[in-house]
């Protein structure tokens, strides 16, 4: 039985997800359909330019996205300090790019004096806004909600163009947010869509690479924040460079069939979490095979199995195998 979505996204256990949404039809979302000989590439711009929208109205951070040619995988961090930091104003601001605005908070926008029940019914909404804004579920929604009635429309046709609602998995520590990105962002070259990482279209990855030449990071996509260390400022836990020449040997790793010995000087990312080569190649080309609801070490799994009053601990097993 699948688990409600309530009990899968938990932000005081982790606010890092991977979500996965899947073409319901025959038919492809981007790309060259062989059956029909139709192409649908123009779509991934849609998703793409969607996607960077609502980054920039939700309290929602991309970290890596891939569109893939019948579904999409995104790796999303929630961000509750700056949901509960806009005033306001900003949430019925923000809300309002994507939703016909209700009457008193049009009034409370134009500076309209209203009276105290007006007041407390105006909050009593905002707070509503507020919540929405960091909620992946909703962020989720009008993504593919938009995707799919654009997809229909030139379709002319009707009904469900995804599987269903999206997949999201809890990814609870630095190893299985790590395995993670380079799992979405290598997606187009385990599929054969592209042969290096920096040439696969509608990906953080090759933003990434275009950006970090001019010695930049993309302004769409969360930052990638360094070491660890006391006064952290937001971002990904990673360095930059470190990571791209991980993504790179990973790559021709998979590419050559050829795991090899990982030099240390090389990958410092894979020492200082303890994934063996073999094991690391395993996680970034079967992650969501490996692991169903949650991401983790063994210690995180537990915890997070803990707080969230379960039973059983999912994956488990493949935590073990694979983290150890």
């Amino acid at each position: 039985m699948a688990t409600p979505r309530r009990n899968l996204i938990s932000v005081s256990n982790t606010p890092y997800y991977h979500c996965i949404s899947r073409c319901v039809r025959r038919a492809y979302l981007c790309g060259q359909d062989p059956l029909t000989g139709r192409s649908y590439e123009h779509r991934r711009d849609w998703v793409e330019k969607k996607l960077f929208q609502l980054g920039r109205i939700f309290c929602i951070d991309i970290c890596a996205y891939a569109v893939m040619s019948n579904h999409t995988h995104l790796v999303l961090h929630i961000d509750i300090a700056k949901a509960k930091r806009l005033n306001n104003r900003a949430i019925l601001i923000r809300w309002h790019k994507l939703f016909k605005s209700a009457f008193l908070c049009q009034r409370f926008l134009n500076g309209e004096l209203l009276t105290q029940a007006e007041l407390a019914a105006v909050n009593a909404r905002v707070n509503l806004y507020r919540e929405r804004l960091s909620s992946i579920s909703w962020f989720m929604r009008v993504l593919n909600e938009s995707i799919a009635r654009k997809a229909n429309l030139e379709d002319e046709c009707k009904g469900r163009f995804w599987e269903g609602r999206f997949k999201s998995q809890a990814l609870l520590d630095e190893a299985a947010l790590v395995a993670c990105l380079a799992y979405v962002d290598l997606n187009p070259v385990r599929a054969k869509a592209a042969d290096l990482p920096e040439e696969s279209d509608y990906t953080s990855i090759k933003s990434r690479f275009n950006a970090a030449q001019n010695n930049k990071q993309p302004k769409s996509l969360m930052r990638f924040a360094g070491k660890p260390r006391k006064h952290m400022p937001k971002g990904l836990p990673f360095e930059l460079k470190t990571y791209l020449q991980l993504v790179d040997w990973t790559g021709r790793s998979i590419r050559k069939d050829k795991p090899g010995k990982i030099p240390e000087e090389a990958l410092p990312i894979l020492e200082r979490l303890n994934i063996c080569t073999e094991n690391w190649l395993t996680l970034t080309t079967s992650f969501t095979r490996s692991f169903k609801n949650t991401a983790g070490k063994e210690q995180a799994i537990t915890a997070y199995t803990n707080h969230m009053k379960r039973k059983r601990r999912s994956s488990i097993a493949n935590s073990l195998a694979l983290f150890t």
